[in-house]
């Protein structure tokens, strides 16, 4: 080989190792870079406490909390979800919430629907065993949780979710420190004597009562209470044909007297152009405010409303210190469901793991089952009750399960189009990660 050649050949292996280096090189630096941590997400909690409608609860806490985060508790609509509110009409107040740091709550209705009891006679007492009751436990779960300051616990909500802020500011004023409703009813105007949750005459807008008989009525939900209630605001569209309009004065006359301010409004002025905004009594801020949006349907909040109920609520101050989340303790169990069905009827297996480093001796399995599906039967269990919050509880042959060891069990239920398998399992009150 001439010497021309052998340079050559030497030239070009010296220019691949060269080559090899500078991508070695760039791949070690692009590993250096940091990652972007993972973001905070909506996260289910189960065995939150009592709950005796069945109710799902949702929580989000943003990546860096105050040291004494406030707390929201955002209640959807009809038909709605826990998500569907998160990531849709009240995605600012989780915007405000990675912001300022606090905690927001989700309760979402199970029922078929999706609606909020706003309506029977359970639903609308204090600690009554509706949903209020449920809602409060969460409310308890999360004050313990993330450390919550107490005085800054509010609410809001749309439509459904509306009507159940004026109940829940009604129910618990000693909890809440304020509440914004968009497109509600009065607190009460919702109750029905027939089984139904629809009331047509409040929906309607034609379910008219003086001040003093409306305040009557909130006082009522929390016999007895002499303390303060709520600040509330009040939103509502001159062109809502679902909750009609009238609601939006109804509510302003029931609050107004709850608080013994004049109904005659203290300031008026306009925030947008077709917005009217009235307030009450002579406070700073006022105890009752109400936005009358012109020309608006029953689609609320549209752009900029959620923006003025965060300083409303007291949601827009940030935090002087901060505090980083912490994931929830390790599980000691898992559990897989896989359902078959069919038409109006279902079976569905539930394979348990102990994921402990002890035995379990003599177990207890609690799970939700979607709205409409009715337990009929079961196999390797005993189950109660049949809807709703269900507890499977072990036979004789198979009360031990040993670490890293599996107990199949299973059910045959009816259903009425929501086939989905059970959620938010617990083993002896622990809760179970899902397969």
């Amino acid at each position: 080989m001439s010497n021309a050649n052998r340079t050559s050949l030497d030239g070009l292996s010296l220019a691949g190792i060269i080559a090899a280096v500078l991508v070695l090189v760039a791949a070690v630096a692009i590993s250096l870079v940091p990652q972007p941590a993972q973001a905070a997400s909506l996260v289910r909690v189960t065995n939150f406490g009592t709950n005796p409608t069945g109710l799902n609860m949702y929580v989000y806490a943003p990546d860096r909390l105050a040291e004494r985060p406030a707390l929201l508790v955002m209640v959807h609509y009809c038909t709605g979800s826990a998500s569907a509110v998160h990531n849709g009409g009240g995605r600012d107040y989780v915007t405000a919430a990675d912001r300022n740091g606090y905690v927001i709550i989700y309760p979402e209705a199970t029922r078929d629907g999706h609606c909020f009891d706003v309506s029977t006679q359970n639903a609308l007492r204090r600690n009554g065993g509706s949903d209020s009751t449920g809602i409060m436990s969460m409310v308890s779960y999360a004050r313990q949780r993330y450390n919550v300051d107490p005085e800054r616990i509010v609410v809001s909500g749309i439509s459904s979710g509306a009507m159940m802020t004026n109940v829940l500011a009604a129910q618990y004023p000693d909890v809440f420190s304020a509440g914004a409703a968009f497109a509600g009813v009065p607190a009460g105007c919702f109750a029905t004597t027939d089984g139904s949750m629809w009331n047509s005459q409040c929906s309607g807008g034609t379910l008219l009562k003086t001040p003093q008989q409306w305040g009557d009525q909130a006082r009522a939900m929390y016999p007895g209470y002499t303390g303060r209630y709520p600040r509330m605001q009040l939103w509502h569209g001159t062109s809502d044909t679902t909750l009609a309009y009238p609601n939006f004065g109804e509510a302003l006359d029931q609050w107004t007297n709850v608080h013994g301010v004049s109904r005659t409004p203290a300031t008026t002025d306009q925030p947008q152009p077709n917005w009217t905004r009235t307030r009450y009594g002579t406070g700073t801020p006022a105890v009752v405010e109400g936005i009358s949006a012109q020309g608006t349907g029953h689609d609320v909040p549209t752009a900029g409303m959620v923006a003025h109920a965060i300083t409303f609520l007291g949601l827009d101050r940030p935090p002087t210190t901060t505090t980083t989340t912490t994931p929830p303790p390790s599980q000691g169990c898992s559990v897989k469901a896989v359902v078959n069905a069919w038409n109006t009827g279902l079976t569905e297996t539930i394979t348990i793991t102990n994921t402990s480093s002890t035995p379990v001796n003599g177990w207890a399995l609690q799970f939700t089952l979607p709205g409409g599906q009715t337990v009929t039967g079961g196999w390797s269990a005993t189950y109660s009750p049949a809807t709703g919050e269900v507890t499977a509880r072990n036979v004789g042959y198979n009360a031990q399960v040993q670490p890293s060891a599996q107990v199949s069990i299973g059910f045959q239920a009816t259903h009425t189009g929501n086939s989905a398998p059970a959620d938010g399992f617990t083993l002896n009150g622990v809760r179970c990660a899902v397969s």
